[in-house]
């Protein structure tokens, strides 16, 4: 297997240790973040670069993970300024499937290749290695990014062309919209008929309502304490994003109400099962 020179774009909660795993596997790896402070760490195994551009120069396979539309498109827009001929690029932020297309489209005028990656899990699968990736793009460009996807992610699902990793990305989010929301809402109700919330979850985990969503922000349920793995705020713009791609069902007014006013209420930096924070307030 040809070893290629890595870059990543974006050292949030998510990136930060999904470019650790590329570190960790010995492969060659630039880093870049807009606050350098966030590179701290990969100074003594891999590259630090001052900026976007020098980061694609010294790279042939570029993983972006970035916060929303305005982030990922400010990013591209100085990436496709440049030479990127043969070059291939790997977005795993969560975006509207317009702004990906549209991306996509602009980096193959350029030569480029381009895949949609985005994942399933919060920061734990993210430093574990076990997140979820939900691909769109080439296959040929899949398969060269592959090597490297795996030191990511446990499971890689190809969806067909760009823009489809990001739409299985919007349903999921979707779904898991309403697990918390639901989840949120039966602890305060058990809460209010005096049933202690660690026998609740217990008995929620281990009956067929319980899943992977629940068992994980269970401690966080039990001990109060909403430290953001995966930000309420985010929650909402991805409910919008599924709005805006086509969503339009029953739950959809309750959430984005429910969200909304969390956020609206000073919420939205809570992890996202904070949403009880907002319900009974």
């Amino acid at each position: 297997m040809k070893i290629e020179k890595l870059g990543f774009i974006g050292l949030g909660n998510m990136g930060y240790p999904m470019a650790k795993n590329l570190e960790k596997a010995g492969f060659p790896l630039s880093v870049y973040n807009r606050n350098s402070s966030k590179a701290v760490g990969f100074e003594k195994q891999s590259f630090i670069r001052n900026d976007i551009a020098e980061l694609v120069d010294q790279s042939d396979i570029i993983f972006s993970m970035l916060t929303n539309d305005e982030a990922v498109s400010e990013v591209y827009e100085k990436i496709l300024q440049q030479r990127i001929e043969g070059k291939l690029f790997v977005d795993m932020s969560t975006i509207s499937r317009e702004r990906c297309v549209y991306i996509a489209s602009k980096l193959k005028e350029k030569g480029a290749g381009f895949i949609d990656a985005p994942v399933a899990g919060s920061t734990k699968p993210a430093a574990e290695g076990t997140l979820i990736i939900m691909a769109g793009g080439e296959s040929e460009d899949l398969e060269r990014a592959r090597p490297y996807l795996e030191r990511m992610g446990k499971s890689i699902k190809h969806l067909g062309e760009n823009g489809q990793g990001i739409a299985a990305k919007l349903a999921i989010n979707y779904f898991l919209s309403t697990i918390y929301q639901g989840l949120a809402e039966t602890i305060l109700f058990s809460d209010k008929l005096g049933i202690k919330r660690n026998e609740m979850l217990e008995i929620i985990n281990d009956s067929a309502s319980g899943s992977g969503a629940t068992k994980v922000k269970t401690p966080l349920l039990v001990e109060e304490n909403y430290s953001a793995a995966f930000a309420l705020d985010l929650m909402l713009k991805d409910i919008r994003l599924a709005q805006q791609a086509g969503a339009d069902y029953p739950l959809l007014k309750t959430l984005l109400e429910t969200y909304g006013k969390a956020h609206d209420n000073g919420f939205g930096q809570l992890d996202v099962i904070g949403i009880i924070e907002s319900i009974k307030s």
